[in-house]
């Protein structure tokens, strides 16, 4: 077989195991009538949004699709198409899956306990994972085969396939994340601290969209994120190898990457087999041993090709052990020390809460981004002793981190599953002791998720440094010496400016959003408790479905707007000042969109955990002033963490992959400079 065919035959494969998951998963039980109804409800609920969702979507990709058909080629027109179908098929495969191991998680911990319903819930997470490496080997690893391997001349076609998938990313990240957090606002202000009912209570009427919410924002919209950065370091990668006429080096990303999806199979497995004696372990032995699996077989396999020089392994390294590295220190800020001064904080009432928790974002902001930097100065210093051009190790560093990334994303989707098997227990009323059990899953399952925010973050920071890196050599190869990046140039330092502004923007027109759709749901939820009799007595049944129509208009309604602000500011730059400001433009995006999410991550998950910690009992406990504060800072947390924070990762990436895109297009000087 033709080496090139490995990379989509392993996704096969991958696939393969995936549908075998999700059939142990449907062996479980779905509960009872009314476990079985709620369950039901999130079900529809997620399917019927994300439907109308891709029908918006489809719009727009097609608009992309008939433009680079018309300026850049068939090939590239077939590229955005076929991404758009990945990163839509991942998600939307990822939340089918949650959806219906959600309900089986709550069932299994009320028959059989903490080990059962932990086994659901990562298998869940699982088809998540393995779908999103699967579909990126097969739709790259198979374009890649029939437009650049052996010689292929259409190698550029490939970067529309970055395009169509970061764009799918881009609106299900923002429309997910305004829905879900719509609601989850909107049901923690009226039912928590108004009507002091406990969280997801089933009185309250915003409570299943709140579960719906879960799986098209942090399951579906996660997945569609970490498609784009896995793929876009390959195709940044593969372009760089093209401009220095290296098929070998071109190959790598796809190659590493079908390793990678061997060593998250791995690790799943590791999971499984150490679930039964404690989940903690089990899922922390899952993250940190993939990777050591993959370093070993990414060996053999660098090894095997005669003209790579191993010494590249070690930019691999680097990434795979950053990836980590950033993972921890989210954990520490969302888990650790900090999320307890955040939470004494309220003691004092939601002002102190909101400016501790501030803090506590904006520090650790820090390290991370330290850690990318000595991930850039390692990787470029080792590609260029190894006589490799330095901006292919950033990109080989980036794939290093990617890689595990079925493993990574199954621990990450986990969280979710688990999170709405709590929800379903509290609803149907499942009891005291199969709550504790679900809420020690979510528990973890928040702990995870931050580990994956900071993952996904790193991970597309460097995705997008090393998809500009070739958009630079790809204007270099064009222009020659007239291309140069410099802070002296003023059309330099105006593109860094613009591309600074544009995270601001986004993150402002999504928080808005959200705050929007929040008001409307609160007053919603305000009038069914006022004008539904029998509601807060239990005697009657909210109204969920107008809650879930509420969360899904407001979605669909404001994701347009950052979608087309992220697409049109490369050409709108590209073209208006030339590629020497556009390459400004992605260098100062690149750095505002990095430090705004991990800020903007890290404080939500911090005040969302503090929120936790009162409610276990500590510092007065649920319904004590300290606990109103705390669901304050929660509160304003939630469209950071979900919301704005993770549509900074896609943000820059959209901008980087259409300026790849449209780099054989572009001036030196705009029309209007």
């Amino acid at each position: 077989m033709d080496i090139s065919l490995y990379p989509p035959f392993l996704g096969i494969i991958g696939l393969v195991a995936a549908f075998f998951i999700y059939s142990l998963v449907m062996k479980y039980p779905d509960g009872e009538d009314k476990v079985k109804k709620i369950g039901d409800q999130i079900h529809k609920g997620a399917l019927a949004f994300m439907k109308t969702e891709y029908k918006y979507l489809v719009i727009f990709i097609m608009v992309l699709v008939v433009l680079a058909g018309m300026f850049l080629g068939t090939e590239t027109a077939i590229a955005v198409i076929v991404g758009a179908a990945c990163s839509s098929l991942a998600g939307f495969i990822g939340m089918y899956a949650a959806t219906k191991a959600n309900v089986r998680t709550a069932t299994a911990a009320q028959k059989d306990g903490a080990a059962a319903a932990l086994s659901v819930s990562f298998y869940g997470g699982s088809v998540m994972g393995l779908c999103v490496a699967s579909l990126g080997l097969i739709g790259l690893g198979s374009l890649y085969y029939f437009y650049a391997a052996n010689g292929g001349s259409h190698v550029h076609a490939l970067e529309g396939f970055g395009m169509g998938a970061s764009v799918v990313a881009l609106f299900s990240r923002v429309g997910g994340g305004i829905f879900t957090k719509s609601a989850d606002v909107g049901a923690d202000l009226v039912g928590k601290v108004e009507a002091g009912i406990p969280e997801d209570d089933p009185r309250n009427p915003g409570v299943i969209a709140d579960n719906v919410g879960d799986n098209v924002g942090d399951v579906a919209g996660m997945g569609s994120d970490i498609f784009e950065s896995y793929c876009g370091s390959m195709i940044a990668s593969i372009a760089i190898a093209y401009t220095i006429n290296s098929q070998s080096l071109m190959f790598l990303p796809l190659g590493l990457a079908a390793t990678g999806l061997i060593a998250s199979i791995v690790g799943i497995a590791i999971v499984k087999i150490q679930s039964a004696k404690s989940p903690a372990s089990a899922l922390r032995s899952g993250t940190l041993l993939a990777p050591l699996v993959f370093m070993i077989m990414a060996y053999f396999l660098v090894n095997s090709i005669s003209d790579i020089p191993t010494s590249v392994l070690w930019c691999v390294l680097t990434g795979a052990v950053g990836g980590v590295a950033i993972g921890l220190i989210t954990e520490y800020y969302t888990g650790g020390s900090p999320v307890k001064e955040i939470a004494a904080s309220g003691e004092t009432g939601p002002a102190t809460v909101m400016i501790t928790g501030l803090s506590v974002g904006m520090q650790s902001v820090v390290i991370p981004v330290s850690i990318l930097a000595i991930i850039i100065l390692i990787s470029t210093s080792i590609a260029s002793n190894i006589g490799i051009t330095g901006v292919y190790g950033v990109g080989i560093a980036a794939v290093g981190m990617l890689s595990t990334v079925g493993i990574t994303m199954a621990i990450d989707a986990y969280g979710p599953v688990a999170d709405n098997a709590g929800g379903i227990a509290e609803m149907s009323g499942m009891g005291e002791e199969v709550r504790e059990i679900t809420d020690s899953l979510d528990e973890l399952g928040n702990t995870t998720a931050a580990i994956g925010k900071g993952f996904a973050i790193g991970a597309a920071a460097l995705a997008a440094l090393a998809i500009i890196s070739a958009y630079s050599a790809q204007i270099s190869s064009k222009y020659g010496d007239a291309f140069y990046l410099s802070i002296t140039d003023p059309m330099v330092l105006v593109g860094m400016f613009i591309g600074i502004c544009i995270p601001f923007l986004i993150s402002s027109i999504t928080m808005k959003a959200v705050g929007d759709a929040a008001f409307e749901m609160i007053n919603e939820i305000r009038r069914q408790f006022r004008e539904i009799n029998g509601l807060m007595e239990g005697n009657a049944d909210p109204d969920s479905e107008k809650c879930v129509e509420i969360a899904t208009k407001a979605a669909l309604k404001k994701m347009m707007l950052p979608g087309i602000i992220a697409v049109a500011m490369p050409p709108v730059i590209g073209f208006g000042l030339g590629a020497i400001a556009l390459g400004g433009m992605l260098a100062g995006g690149l750095l505002g969109c990095v430090a705004l999410a991990l800020f903007m991550a890290n404080a939500g998950g911090a005040w969302d955990n503090a929120k936790k910690y009162v409610e276990k009992g500590n510092l007065g406990g649920k319904g004590s002033d300290t606990h109103a504060a705390a669901v304050v800072g929660d509160t304003v947390g939630d469209p950071f963490k979900d919301t704005s924070g993770p549509a900074m990762n896609i943000l820059i990436n959209v901008m980087a992959m259409v300026s790849l895109v449209i780099s054989s297009l572009l001036p030196i000087s705009g029309m209007l400079f």
